[in-house]
């Protein structure tokens, strides 16, 4: 039977390896649309970025409104589900430390200036979600 997760365990779920995460962002029409991210949990925050002209990028300054699934696909099969609501930077030098971090988690120590460079760019956009609402869930086949 699945059994909610504590704090601390969605949270060390949430930054285990390099789970993706699967944004949910609302389209001008109320409909949603889902993406793959990268991402990082800080505090209360989950920070990742993306391109200002991307189809997230445009819902984001639209409708700051998301939700991000995030889970283990192996038995017993776990889960955590954010929902929140994001604000945007473009502030190149905040950009630059989140992507490098966030690629350092993703891409290895050895890249993660590379990327972090190529993903703080203008056109870029970072974002911030404040959470405020956790559904975690484990051991959902049990």
């Amino acid at each position: 039977m699945a059994q909610k997760m504590t704090e601390a365990e969605w949270r060390a779920f949430l930054s285990y390896g390099t789970r993706t995460g699967k944004l949910s962002t609302v389209r001008a029409d109320g409909s949603p649309h889902v993406a793959p991210v990268w991402f990082l949990l800080n505090g209360d925050e989950l920070v990742f970025n993306t391109g200002k002209d991307t189809v997230k990028g445009r819902n984001l300054a639209r409708d700051g409104r998301v939700a991000l699934c995030v889970d283990d696909d192996r038995p017993p099969f776990d889960y955590v589900v954010l929902h929140g609501r994001a604000r945007l930077s473009e502030d190149l030098g905040e950009m630059r430390h989140w992507a490098t971090r966030i690629a350092a988690r993703y891409m290895g120590e050895d890249h993660a200036e590379e990327f972090g460079s190529r993903n703080a760019a203008p056109g870029e956009l970072l974002v911030r979600v404040t959470i405020d609402k956790v559904v975690a869930q484990r051991s959902v086949a049990d």
